[in-house]
Order: structure tokens, then C-alpha cells, then sequence
């Protein structure tokens, strides 16, 4: 059953349902109904399950830092209530603890077998030199994480859960065929198109706008640039030195035979330990093992245990006795009776893996690269320390970088979203600099701050450049340019307006292209399931005409800056052949929209069935908004199911 689930959460129809129900464990975080009582009041409370204010800060700010490392900008709290953060992760909060307080009173749990099988198949929780579970490494984990043992182990049942249910809803879940072959005819409908273009050329030349069109142009549509900064960055990164440092070989010698242990690959081997009773026991299971027989068949009909050590290194046998025994056999080999910490055991060799000792030429230049590195590194240290020194001794931000020997460089005009005056991204200015760069007033000068990656940096404000309106000079070309464009293609709209009159009032397409000097281009078979090799015709022309009727004409933008008049001549079904085929292959992509409607009803009905309540006030507090904020721009406290406030 477990690998049915486990199998079912790493499909198509688990991702469907939990994309909708929560935006993840990486994003949200912790579960909510262990930490239950955590704070004081609700944000969200579905039945038994509370969401604690405390908790909404916790998973709000994993959403936040999710959008903001994507983004590369941090997202205050202001823009995040104008773009509705707030609202967006109460809403799938509560429907993702509905949704969970439903399951559980459905009776769906993990029980204490499954959710500990599957606890132990972390490696990350294993002690890498014994491979034994370590309760401690597990605890420590999850602490670095900020989380206790009952927290995970909660968010681990409640995922289980979700996979029973994925399990039972997906099972034998396939779309009609007649859905995907309606789907089939209509992607594979030929349609022949017929059409003449209105180009700039037949409108004549275009008078020049006035000087009051102009200014409102520039009123409706032109702002003022944003602030731009100029800076001073000096850097502090070990990359910048490292090809000034000398590797001493001697000290390459000495780091590696530091390391020669742990480079080296121990030993493995396979062990079956059999206990035994007494000395009579212990010399019927050599013999029999010595036979040939199954060390597990051996243990099971004298009714012990046996221990298995699969690939271990000598490290992992916690017993001398048997450990000293089990890497003094060959491969195939059989010991006599061990007297061990534990009592008489017989142990055989199952497989036998050679280890390799590591040599200096094989990591010679790996331990070279680490000794550069730390030369460089420390060679940072003092250029930073003496950085420091000279900004406390009274000299300017450039002044100390140059009595320090630290490398500098003068950056923008910038504004705060990374761009220069042109418009266009400026290269090599990382956020961490960016936003402090914007944090100093004019001529203010950081302390050494980190880059990331191990570099670190400060800078000092040279200048700050106001926003204002862009020169006239600048734009003006470009407001013409625009407004010209903007006039011809009004023209060319209302002759092809004209010109479509005629051909609905049922003259030919032919005799009307004709008269305006224009040739009637045809184009048969368009389908959507060809538009790729339609895409010279424009989206708007092959959008007309698979949206119009047989025969009744249309106008829409052509290609390379044209008004086409068009008509379709005829409608085809597609070939059955091939109908059939897209009939089968579009299948699952239909089952897959059945499942995400399955989903999105089942997050409907819990959130409505248990009266889910929200408290989107409480939850702008827990964010940082000040509570009169929180409260003017959230005036109800309770929102009811399906009616986050």
C-alpha cells in the first residue's frame, strides 16, 4: 500500500490535486494542526484543525521568500497586501486544512508502521558512517529547520493521507472518449481562408500631429523616470585574489595526508550474523552454513534473528569480536563461534568490496584549489581588516579601499529595479547590492555587508537622481513615431471597414480586392492543430478565421502591419485517421482536467461542509502590518466558507 502511495504522489494526478490545495511543503512550510494552540486565536479554523497567527507568519513568509527569490527583489509589505499575498495564501491555507480535517474525519490516517517505514528512507536522517538511523542527526535536522520531531512527523501523516485519498479518487479515472473526440474534430477542422491586405501605402501620407494632440499623448502615457543612483562598490572576494596567491606543495603535502582518510574508500563487506543459544548450536549453524545454506533459512529454522550489515565498512561492526572476524574472512568464508559483547555468534562473509587508499596525484589538484582557496581567503580577511582600520582611522569609503588594496568600482546611474537610464537591465549588480545601495541617503557608506557566495562588499551613495520627466527632446521622435502609426492604422482600419461593406453585401472578394489594386491571397487548411506553420499569417487573422462562420467575411490585423479582408470559403472536418488517433492521445489530458475539477469540488465542499472560518486582520498582524492598518483594510474579522475576507 505504501508504494501505491508513494507511487501515486509522484504522478500527474497527485500533482493536480495538490497544486490547488497548497503550494507546498517548500513554500507553505509546517502543517498547522500540530501547532495548534501556538499564539493566541485563530487565522484559520476548520473543525479541529486551528491556524494560529504565529503559524501564518511561519508560512507566509516561506510564500514570500519564495516569490522574492524568484524575483530577485524583496516584496514589502505593502505590495504584498496591493497585490493580495495576504488574501492568496489565507485562502489556500484554508481550503488545504478543510480539506485535511475532512480526511481525517473520513477516517483516513498513516499508521505508526507506514509513517515510521517511511520516516527511515530519509538518508539525510542516517549516520553516514554506520548507516544506522540516528535519533539525535534526526532531531538536529529538523531543528536547523526549525522544526521538532512531532511537527514533521505530523506534516509526514497528513501527506500520507492525501496520497490514500489521491489513490481512491484517481483509481480507474479515465475521460469518456467522446469527450477527447469532440476534442479531436475540433482541433482537426480544415478551414480554407481567402484574403487581400490594406497596407500604409494605399492610405496616403499621414498628416503631422499637433502640438495638442502631442501633449495629451504625453499626459496620458508618458511618466516621470524613476530615481537613479550612482555608487561606489568595493569588493571583497576571495576570486579576486586567488590568482595573485602561491601554493607552497609542502603545505599541499600536509593538508592531504590531513585528509587521506577521508578521501580514501574503506573497505566494504556483507555480513550475516547468526546468533546462537550455546557452543552446540553455534556448531550446527557452521556446519550448515558451511554447506552452503541461506544464512536466513539457517536463523529462521533455529528460530533467531539474524543481523544483516549490507556494504558496511569496519567502522559500522560496533562489536570488535565480530568485526575483526567478519574482516578476516574471505568472501564465502565461515568464522567459528565468536564470543562477542552480546553472546555466541557465527557470522559469514556474504560479498566482499576492496577499498581504495587515496593518493596524492589523484587529488592533487582538488587539494591544491582548497589550499589557493584559504590562502585566498585569509589574504580577503586582511585586506578587509585593513579596510576597516583606515574607515575607523577617519578616511572616506575610496580612500581606505585604496590604502587597502581593495578592488573598486563606480556603478550607474541605477534605478532600484537594476536598470540604467536606457531602460536596459546594468549587468553585474547583484540585489544584496542593489538594495543596499538604496537603503543610504546621498554620501552615506555601508559597513562591509555579505554578497553571497562567500564575497562581500560596501559601497558608498555618490549620487541620487531625483525622478522626472524625461526630456522632451528625447521622447519627442518617438511620441511622433507612435502617434503617426497610431493615425495610419485608424486609416487603414476604416478603408478595410469600407471595403468588408462590400464584400458582405455580396459582391465578389476577388472583384473588390481588384479594385483597390490588392490580390487575394488563399490559404487552405488551416486547423488548429496547425497553427505553428501558420504563424506569418498573424494571430488575429488565423483567430478570425477559426472563429468565423463559412462565408461571412471579417476584417483583422495582417501581417507585416496590414488590415486583412477576409472570408472563409469552406469548412471541413478533418481526416478520421487522424481524428481517431488525436481521439486517443488527447485522452489523458482530458482525464486530467476531470481530476482537476475532481480536486477543486473536493477543496469546495470541505472548505463549505466545515464552515471554514478565516481571520484576514490576525493574519495581516501576524505579517507586520500595523493593526489599525490590518484592521481599516480588513474591516470583518470572520470570513465564512468559501468567503475569504
Amino acid at each position: 500500500m505504501l508504494a501505491l502511495m508513494r507511487k501515486f504522489a509522484k504522478s500527474w494526478l497527485a500533482a493536480l490535486l495538490f497544486a490547488p490545495l497548497l503550494i507546498g511543503f517548500a513554500i507553505f512550510g509546517v502543517n498547522s494542526d500540530i501547532l495548534a494552540g501556538a499564539g493566541t486565536g485563530y487565522v484559520v479554523k476548520a473543525g479541529s484543525r486551528i491556524l494560529t497567527a504565529v503559524d501564518f507568519q511561519r508560512e507566509f513568509k516561506g510564500y514570500k521568500g519564495q516569490l522574492e527569490q524568484r524575483f530577485q527583489q524583496e516584496i514589502p509589505n505593502e505590495l504584498a497586501l496591493q497585490q493580495g499575498l495576504d488574501r492568496r495564501v489565507l485562502e489556500e491555507l484554508a481550503f488545504r486544512e478543510s480539506l485535511d480535517e475532512l480526511l481525517s474525519r473520513m477516517g483516513l490516517r498513516a499508521s505508526d508502521r507506514m509513517l515510521t517505514d517511511e520516516l527511515r528512507k530519509a538518508p539525510v536522517f542516517f549516520d553516514p558512517v554506520t548507516g544506522a538511523f540516528d535519533e539525535v542527526r534526526y532531531a538536529q535536522q529538523l531543528k536547523d529547520k526549525g522544526l521538532t520531531p512531532t511537527i514533521f512527523e505530523g506534516i509526514l501523516s497528513d501527506e500520507m493521507r492525501r496520497n490514500q485519498f489521491v489513490a481512491a479518487a484517481a483509481s480507474g479515472l479515465r475521460a469518456p472518449r467522446a469527450y477527447s473526440a469532440l476534442g479531436g474534430l475540433f482541433a482537426l477542422e480544415q478551414r480554407d481562408l481567402a484574403y487581400f491586405t490594406i497596407n500604409a501605402a494605399s492610405v496616403g501620407a499621414v498628416p503631422e500631429p499637433t502640438e495638442a494632440e502631442i501633449s495629451a499623448f504625453i499626459k496620458q502615457n508618458v511618466g516621470p523616470l524613476p530615481e537613479f543612483r550612482t555608487f561606489t562598490v568595493v569588493r571583497f572576494s576571495a576570486k579576486d585574489v586567488e590568482g595573485s596567491v602561491v601554493v607552497d606543495p609542502a603545505e599541499v603535502e600536509r593538508q592531504f595526508a590531513f585528509l587521506k582518510e577521508s578521501l580514501s574508500k574503506p573497505e566494504l563487506r556483507s555480513v550475516a550474523q547468526i546468533p546462537a543459544k550455546d557452543a552446540a548450536q553455534a556448531a550446527a549453524i557452521i556446519d550448515r552454513l558451511q554447506k552452503g545454506e541461506d544464512p536466513a533459512a539457517v536463523a529462521k529454522a533455529l528460530g533467531v534473528t539474524p543481523v544483516a550489515f549490507n556494504d558496511k565498512p569496519r567502522s559500522a561492526f560496533f562489536d570488535p569480536a565480530i568485526g575483526a572476524a567478519a574482516f578476516t574472512l574471505p568472501e564465502g568464508g565461515v568464522s567459528g563461534a565468536i564470543k562477542g559483547q552480546f553472546g555466541l555468534a557465527v557470522v559469514k562473509v556474504v560479498k566482499v568490496t576492496a577499498g581504495k587508499v587515496a593518493t596524492l596525484e589523484e587529488h592533487r589538484e582538488e587539494i591544491e584549489a582548497k589550499v589557493r582557496g584559504d590562502l585566498a581567503g585569509s589574504k580577503v580577511s586582511d585586506i578587509s581588516e585593513a579596510f576597516e582600520a583606515a574607515i575607523d582611522a577617519g578616511s572616506s569609503l575610496p580612500e581606505a579601499a585604496r590604502k587597502a588594496g581593495a578592488p573598486m568600482t563606480v556603478v550607474g546611474p541605477v534605478s532600484s529595479d537594476g536598470r540604467g537610464q536606457d531602460g536596459k537591465p546594468v549587468a553585474g549588480i547583484s540585489p544584496q547590492v542593489l538594495a543596499a545601495a538604496y537603503e543610504q541617503s546621498q554620501g552615506g557608506e555601508s559597513g562591509i555587508l555579505d554578497a553571497g557566495g562567500g564575497d562581500y562588499f560596501a559601497l558608498r551613495v555618490d549620487t541620487i537622481i531625483p525622478p522626472t520627466m524625461p526630456p522632451m527632446a528625447s521622447i519627442r521622435p518617438k511620441v511622433l513615431e507612435t502617434l503617426k502609426m497610431r493615425r495610419q492604422a485608424e486609416l487603414m482600419q476604416a478603408r478595410a471597414d469600407a471595403l468588408l461593406a462590400r464584400v458582405k453585401k455580396g459582391e465578389p472578394i476577388d472583384a473588390v480586392a481588384a479594385s483597390t489594386g490588392a490580390t487575394v491571397v488563399r490559404v487552405n487548411a488551416i486547423s488548429r492543430a496547425t497553427l505553428q506553420a501558420q504563424q506569418a499569417l498573424g494571430r488575429e487573422l488565423v483567430g478570425g478565421a477559426l472563429g468565423a462562420k463559412k462565408g461571412e467575411p471579417f476584417t483583422a490585423s495582417g501581417p507585416n502591419f496590414t488590415v486583412a479582408v477576409a472570408v472563409i470559403t469552406a469548412i471541413r472536418a478533418g481526416d478520421p485517421m487522424q481524428v481517431a488517433q488525436a481521439t486517443e492521445q488527447s485522452r489523458m489530458q482530458f482525464t486530467q482536467e476531470l481530476f482537476g475539477d475532481i480536486s477543486e469540488s473536493a477543496r469546495g465542499y470541505a472548505r463549505t461542509r466545515l464552515k471554514t472560518k478565516t481571520d484576514l486582520t490576525r493574519a495581516r498582524v501576524a505579517m507586520g502590518v500595523d493593526p489599525a492598518v490590518a484592521a481599516e483594510t480588513a474591516p470583518g474579522k470572520e470570513a465564512p466558507a468559501g468567503k475569504g475576507k
